[in-house]
């Protein structure tokens, strides 16, 4: 398989991180999240660099991108920690793009592509194993009624699409009673209730939301690459400069060893991660993909656990501190491998099938 990215791909993915390196620096994260815990000026951006219509269909005004397109994307801002909650609008654009009426999408699609509209995926619930069945929202005659858990990205959202025990529907976010904080790793979600909310259907039902939360799993993937890679340049070059009894503690043999074996576990994510994001692209075959993004979300929960804690321990005491940013890195793992599913869901989700 060739796991090099198409010249426009390489493009914007090395677009994309001097635009980080350069405005989106750690201490300009920690003064986002120590404010709204997101960046309208960051948002706008993205739009300007043509990101918030990279999933939208070039009918309304995007680039009906795929998953691989969003790859490199993603891995820039697993380095950077972004916080913006892009891939919640992603999936929820990817939804409406292909469940929506004409009338739905001419009317939203081009105003997310042009970043001025804002998308969130309400799907989880209690019970609702990471959001794939078991749903006890229901709507009868538009009017939607239920409650939805851990909304990434809901309090800034416009519209919500909304997964319903029949199948999926939009809303906007406005009409939901909604209970706003932020996660571990300081991205705003929600807990929501709809009491009689008005809603329209989407279609594509509950087959629909399988396929979009394994494209949300394998970009999630993605983003946890870009996040282990900060931490393992991060700890190589700490060990490089850290000294003790008068020499670099990176000389130190047993250290080397445990480094080495953080890069491999990142080179192993990275290719399993561009195996899940090609399954999504080009399998037409609904369990070649699960089985692809299962294994790919096994292996690399299992490789972000291991990476994210050498890193803090390599770091010593400081590791764990607010004002280092590996620290940060170790939470944002910690979500991702717990996102849409852990290692043990997708371990029997793959023996089943």
């Amino acid at each position: 398989m060739n796991f090099d990215y198409s010249e426009e791909q390489q493009l914007l993915a090395d677009s994309v991180r001097r635009f980080l390196e350069k405005s989106y620096d750690f201490e300009t994260r920690k003064k986002i999240i120590a404010g709204e815990g997101w960046s309208p000026k960051v948002w706008a951006t993205f739009a300007e660099m043509g990101l918030t219509g990279l999933p939208v269909p070039a009918e309304q005004g995007g680039f009906g991108g795929g998953a691989i397109d969003l790859m490199g994307v993603m891995e820039a801002f697993g380095e950077a920690l972004v916080v913006e909650p892009y891939l919640a609008s992603a999936v929820a654009t990817r939804l409406l793009a292909r469940g929506g009426s004409d009338a739905q999408k001419k009317a939203l699609l081009p105003a997310v592509a042009e970043g001025r509209l804002k998308l969130a995926l309400a799907h989880e619930e209690q019970g609702s194993r990471y959001g794939r069945k078991g749903f006890k929202a229901v709507l009868k005659q538009n009017l939607l009624s239920g409650e939805k858990a851990a909304v990434l990205g809901a309090p800034i959202a416009d519209w919500l699409v909304v997964a319903t025990a029949d199948g999926l529907c939009l809303v906007e976010a406005k009409r939901a009673q909604m209970k706003p904080y932020r996660t571990v790793d300081n991205v705003v979600a929600a807990d929501l209730a709809f009491s009689g909310a008005a809603a329209e259907p989407l279609g594509g039902g509950l087959a629909a939301l399988e396929e979009a939360i394994d494209y949300a799993t394998a970009l999630g993937c993605a983003e946890a690459v870009g996040a282990m890679k900060f931490s393992c340049d991060t700890t190589l070059e700490y060990l490089k400069t850290r000294k003790q009894f008068g020499v670099p503690i990176g000389t130190f043999q047993a250290l080397q060893h445990r480094v080495v074996d953080m890069f491999i576990a990142y080179e192993q994510a990275k290719s399993m991660a561009c195996l899940a994001c090609s399954k999504i692209d080009f399998s037409d075959n609904a369990t070649d993909r699960a089985r692809a993004v299962s294994m790919a979300k096994i292996k690399i929960a299992d490789n972000a656990r291991h990476v994210s804690q050498e890193a803090v321990q390599l770091h010593g005491g400081m590791g764990m501190s607010e004002e280092l940013k590996v620290s940060h890195a170790f939470r944002r793992l910690t979500a991702i491998a717990r996102q849409h599913g852990d290692a043990d869901f997708h371990l029997a989700r793959f023996a089943s099938l």
